[in-house]
């Protein structure tokens, strides 16, 4: 779930080797406490990239030793702002993904809408490419209420095709045969080519339990 340090053990021979695990095996060395420095060097992944993954890792190593009674709203929200979601939260303070929502409900710690910029700021965007995040102050539009939420295939995996897609523009084609507005979740690259017209506003989220509830 995510960049988690408990998934693999600390393996040289895996952090020399780029694979589809080895980001675990990374974040397994980071916490067990290797240096940026050596990371490099047995990696060659840019230090930058280095030094966010080591800022991730001592965050989880934080909440760790946080008291689930005693978790603060400045703790959660941190967490938040780097990017973890309520599961891996839980997981770290040994409480339950619904009761890391309840708390960010009773400090009123909630995600603001934006708006992907696809011309780059050189005139206004017109687009409902959505996305959420905590790194900000402001929503980018209004929530009138009254829609329909459509869940998309989610992740694109090789041997996929866009049919999947497809079976997700036919009901919000019908919704809006009804008459009804309509929100796409979805976080599958053909949603770019398939779905951007097709619904009221577009977000481009993981269909996740937080996520879905969030919207």
């Amino acid at each position: 779930n995510g960049f988690d340090p408990n998934i693999k053990k600390v393996n040289e021979d895996e952090l020399r080797e780029p694979t589809d695990k080895r980001m675990f095996v990374l974040a397994a060395a980071l916490k067990q406490g290797y240096s940026v420095e050596k990371l490099y060097e047995l990696t060659k992944i840019d230090k930058w990239f280095l030094e966010k993954f080591k800022n991730i890792v001592d965050y989880y190593k934080t909440l760790e030793t946080t008291d689930s009674t005693s978790v603060s709203a400045n703790i959660l929200m941190k967490a938040k702002k780097i990017g973890f979601s309520d599961k891996q939260i839980a997981v770290a303070i040994k409480i339950t993904e619904l009761a890391v929502r309840k708390l960010r409900e009773e400090f009123k710690i909630t995600p603001y809408v934006k708006q992907i910029d696809t011309v780059a700021a050189e005139w206004p965007a017109s687009t409902n490419y959505l996305y959420l995040t905590y790194n900000g102050t402001t929503h980018d539009l209004t929530f009138p209420g009254d829609y329909t939420m459509v869940l998309g295939s989610g992740v694109y995996r090789i041997g996929s095709s866009v049919e999947f897609d497809w079976c997700a523009v036919g009901c919000l084609r019908e919704l809006r045969n009804q008459g009804k507005k309509t929100i796409m979740v979805n976080y599958n690259p053909e949603t770019v080519s398939t779905d951007y017209d097709m619904s009221d506003r577009l977000y481009f989220e993981e269909i996740s339990f937080e996520v879905v509830m969030d919207i």
